[in-house]
């Protein structure tokens, strides 16, 4: 079972120990939120809800909580996961230009008082920058991640505890500053941040911070994951099932072929600039047919992440190769029902079997061979 407990983060970044046995308790999964804008008003709260109860049945040990000017408050829907769960964290999308970061640090010790609850902060640096630009703010790219250094910094400052805190920096500045009431003991928020920059993978570096990436098949992330000593986390979404060619009909069925979708996509990555947009269009060009890395959600402007589609055999074992190659934290797509948790938390343990097994036969089993032809 995916374990419910949430990794303590230190004040330094943890180097990957590779050849220690992996256990499901050394990674830290989580599942998405539903966003306001896709739910009818009238829905939404209940689909949130059990949305959070799947993920907890299954063991996540969080919840993604996107943000954004489109969508509702993600702290006001944290308010009512935490209220309606036991022990799921929200990971909420914290975006600098929304709030002081005093008031994410106070809003995380308040959560944590009213609830004895511990939440997680997904750091923004960016966002959509149509929502930027309305916002008055035309920060460049790496100049954004800088800013969200400092924030973070005074952040995790704040939530340490170990006395009043003080800043100069560029973006913010803060003299003898100190967080009423303290943080209770256990309770510091797991912390991650987009990863997939190298002004990015620098910003999680130095806050101790996970560096989320969008990942690109297994072989082309090995040796870039191992020369950070960051924290790594993919974001990803699964379809897998016991037969490869019942999720391959399943994933093309939910998100079928849209030209319409690919076109909206586009004149996205256009407005885009971000690292990931431009390195999974990229591999968008050369995807191959049998590969169970996967795309067309994300080119038809359904998701933001890449899918792992087929059989529990060959989706696990893209995943052990995942945390092989180092990551830790696996973000996961919203997810279409309770029955798609089940499955995905199935191809996870299968992941956790092959790696410790110590065959490695993960290796041939996932390997792309366009001679052979993808059902569904």
């Amino acid at each position: 079972m995916i374990a419910p407990a949430l990794v303590m983060l230190q004040s330094e970044a943890p180097r990957h120990d590779t050849n220690a046995s992996v256990t499901i308790e050394s990674l830290e999964i989580y599942s998405t939120c539903p966003q306001s804008k896709d739910v009818p008003r009238d829905q939404y709260l209940t689909r949130v809800l059990e949305t959070a109860r799947w993920s907890e049945e299954i063991g996540c040990t969080g919840i993604l909580i996107y943000t954004d000017n489109s969508i509702l408050d993600p702290w006001l829907v944290a308010q009512e996961i935490l209220k309606n769960t036991e022990r799921l964290a929200p990971l909420v999308a914290v975006q600098p230009i929304y709030m002081h970061p005093y008031a994410v640090a106070k809003i995380v010790t308040s959560f944590a008082h009213l609830y004895g609850r511990r939440v997680a902060l997904n750091m923004l640096a960016g966002g959509f920058r149509g929502d930027l630009f309305a916002l008055g703010d035309p920060t460049p790219h790496d100049e954004r991640y800088q800013r969200t250094t400092e924030y973070t910094l005074i952040i995790r400052k704040l939530l340490e505890g170990t006395g009043a805190v003080t800043l100069e920096g560029n973006y913010y500045s803060v003299k003898s500053l100190k967080l009423t009431p303290p943080l209770p003991a256990g309770l510091f928020p797991p912390i991650l941040m987009s990863g997939s920059s190298a002004a990015g993978l620098a910003a999680a570096e130095t806050t101790g911070a996970t560096a989320v990436m969008y990942p690109r098949p297994v072989e082309s992330e090995s040796e870039g994951v191992l020369s950070t000593t960051a924290r790594c986390g993919a974001r990803i979404g699964v379809i897998a099932r016991e037969l490869e060619g019942e999720a391959w009909r399943i994933a093309n069925q939910r998100f079928p072929e849209d030209r319409r979708g690919e076109i909206t996509h586009q004149l996205a990555t256009r407005m885009s600039d971000s690292v990931w947009h431009k390195q999974l269009d990229e591999l968008g060009k050369s995807e191959c047919i049998d590969n169970v890395y996967w795309l067309r959600p994300y080119r038809t402007y359904k998701t933001f992440c890449p899918y792992l589609v087929g059989g529990y055999q060959r989706v696990s074992a893209e995943i052990a190769r995942y945390v092989d190659a180092g990551f830790r934290t696996f973000i996961l797509d919203i997810p279409d029902s309770r029955e798609e948790l089940l499955h995905t938390k199935a191809v996870f343990d299968l992941a956790l079997d092959l790696l410790n097994s110590g065959a490695r036969q993960y290796e041939q089993e996932s390997s792309c061979d366009p001679g052979r032809e993808r059902s569904g």
